[in-house]
């Protein structure tokens, strides 16, 4: 399991038991709340019927106390614990209490004189820890004439069927938890699926991006040199400085791409001047300095180039201020700039180029120190003089395929792309 998959497992995993433990309650209130009210319902529609099956019972008439009385008693016959029957004014005509609802009566709140249209429950937990409902139910002869009467009952759940209610909550709630935690297990192959595809994808876009790159460096390069070479080495030699040096991520991907592309510029500059074997003059030097901007407006805009703007543009900068475009000094030159400085530098004393023939190693260092604190920035400079030797003889008599194969490893290691 790669480091993605780690991370992906423990957030699914996360969401999940979350999701599991917020749900889980939800369910237990809500099973538990529904088997409450199909309890309430039921002791309302039995106390409905059992009033309205009393034939001629009219809570108004000269007869109320009597019929009330009967009907009271018949609710307390298993049904309530209490029930108490009031005419249309509030008037209790009857009340009728078992032997459990005597002790019951007594850990009731008081309420006023009943006025109300709709039905409705108290859900009660008395001192004693027993669980009581007390329902309030208008009477009325139709479902939608004037109210007549009200009734009024305490029912006292049984134990068992607490427990019964409270097993199957338990039982709704142990459900939605593994509901909860099946479809993480789920839902982790499918995004780990989805998310290799689409890692698959950016890794071709990734490595089309390098490889034009790759194309578009050595092509400049081999306007002025036999082949593509100078731009694996010097991106090497930048990259293996830079990595000595801390740089990692975007900044290390930066430099490697500008290292590329730096002289990108000259494409637009004539073969008379770029191939000229003598030195050139102040009209020529003009025109070749040139290449820098047009370097900066080809990388510019360019979405992912965008970083290589700051070796492009600052590659010919020195330390003390007299580089060129724009005489950046010090630490106003960006870092990569200055690390590409020195391994350009060496790499092109080093090299066979149509106006000149190789340095051997040891004058082409005495010449870098020479532009330590002018031309090159010291403390790069010095991290690269340790690094010369070993760099040079890794790059001894190697053809154009064995240095790109160099750099191909580098692009692997902070480029992510998979090998």
């Amino acid at each position: 399991m790669n480091t993605f998959q780690r991370k992906t497992a423990g957030r699914i995993a996360a969401v999940t038991l979350l999701m599991a433990a917020c749900a889980s309650p939800l369910a237990w209130m809500v099973s538990r709340e529904n088997a409450e009210q199909e309890v309430v319902a039921f002791a309302q529609e039995e106390s409905r019927r059992v009033l309205t099956v009393q034939s001629g019972l009219r809570l108004d008439g000269p007869q109320a106390s009597v019929q009330a009385e009967q009907a009271a008693q018949l609710l307390t016959g298993g049904l309530f614990e209490i029930a108490e029957i009031y005419d249309p004014n509030g008037r209790k005509l009857a009340e009728s209490v078992t032997e459990a609802g005597e002790g019951l009566e007594k850990q009731l709140p008081g309420h006023g004189t009943p006025h109300y249209a709709k039905p409705f429950y108290e859900n009660m937990t008395l001192p004693d820890g027993e669980w009581a409902l007390r329902v309030f139910v208008p009477l009325r002869a139709t479902a939608s004439g004037p109210v007549t009467g009200y009734f009024e009952g305490v029912r006292i759940i049984p134990k068992w069927q607490n427990q019964q209610i409270s097993s199957d909550a338990f039982i709704v709630s142990l459900m939605v938890c593994l509901a909860s935690l099946v479809c993480g297990a789920v839902i982790y192959p499918v995004v780990v699926h989805l998310s290799k595809e689409n890692e698959h994808k950016a890794q071709q876009v990734l490595e089309s991006h390098i490889a034009m790159m790759e194309a578009l460096g050595r092509a400049i390069a081999k306007r002025d040199s036999d082949t593509g070479a100078h731009n694996y080495r010097v991106a090497w030699l930048a990259a293996r400085t830079a990595e000595t040096l801390g740089l990692e991520g975007a900044t290390m991907q930066s430099l490697i791409a500008g290292s590329f592309l730096h002289d990108a510029g000259k494409i637009g500059i004539p073969d008379a001047i770029l191939l000229k074997p003598g030195r050139l003059d102040d009209a020529e030097m003009a025109i070749m300095r040139t290449h820098v901007a047009q370097g900066e407006d080809i990388v510019s805009g360019a979405g992912w180039l965008d970083g290589a703007r700051d070796v492009v543009g600052s590659h010919h900068e020195k330390w003390d201020g007299s580089g060129y475009p724009r005489g950046l000094s010090g630490e106003g030159i960006p870092l990569s700039a200055r690390i590409f400085a020195v391994a350009d530098v060496f790499d092109a004393l080093s090299s066979r180029r149509p106006y000149k023939e190789p340095l051997p190693f040891e004058q082409v260092m005495a010449i870098l120190h020479e532009g330590r604190g002018s031309h090159f920035d010291p403390a790069v400079l010095d991290t690269f003089a340790t690094l010369a030797p070993a760099l040079n003889r890794a790059l001894q008599g190697l053809d154009e395929a064995a240095t790109r194969k160099l750099m191909t490893d580098m692009v692997h290691r902070h480029f992510e792309v998979l090998v």
